[in-house]
């Protein structure tokens, strides 16, 4: 057995006693990627990696999570709030049954990134604009973000006063007010 016969027969050895005992099964994309005919129908693929991936895998008739690295990870300073918002889950899946396999997100934040000293301003604002991106019907979504800015702006003062330290919406990632004020505009 070679590496990737080892590799394989591993993965679809774990989803069948996953199965037999009534667990779901969740497997990120590089399975997919590598034998996604031979997995379990049941299966759930987090879609982490590429673009179009979430095409191809509800396309092929399975469940899908998407978490986009290029987008929906905190980690990535430079990536907006609003990208966070404007990031699509759906995009390029028009078939409204492959739609309803889209069965959520996730925003990812890497611990060694971090520490202590500066995790919620990395995580706030900005995993709330993937949240109402998430979990907003797609036909009540603002088509522009900046229509969202002033609920973000009063989320992002109820963090603060009730002691969250919440980046400012004024930058990328976790950034320090560019002047003193309301957290309201900054």
């Amino acid at each position: 057995m070679n590496e990737s016969q080892a590799y394989q027969y591993f993965v679809l050895r774990a989803q069948n006693i996953a199965l037999s005992r009534g667990y779901e099964i969740v497997n990120w994309e590089e399975t997919f990627n590598n034998f996604g005919n031979k997995l379990s129908r049941k299966t759930v693929v987090h879609n982490w990696l590429g673009r179009g991936v979430a095409q191809q895998v509800v396309a092929s008739g399975l469940r899908c999570i998407v978490s986009n690295q290029d987008k929906w990870y905190l980690h990535y300073l430079d990536t907006t709030w609003q990208e966070f918002y404007m990031n699509e889950p759906l995009t390029n899946i028009t078939n409204s049954k492959q739609q309803k396999l889209v069965i959520g997100g996730e925003v990812c934040m890497w611990g060694e990134y971090i520490d202590g000293s500066d995790i919620e301003q990395t995580i706030w604002p900005r995993a709330a604009a993937a949240a109402e991106r998430l979990w907003t019907p797609y036909d009540k979504l603002a088509k522009d973000a900046s229509e969202v800015t002033g609920r973000l702006a009063y989320f992002r003062c109820l963090l603060n006063q009730r002691g969250v330290a919440a980046a400012p919406l004024s930058g990328p990632g976790r950034v320090a007010p560019f002047e003193p004020g309301s957290c309201y505009v900054q």
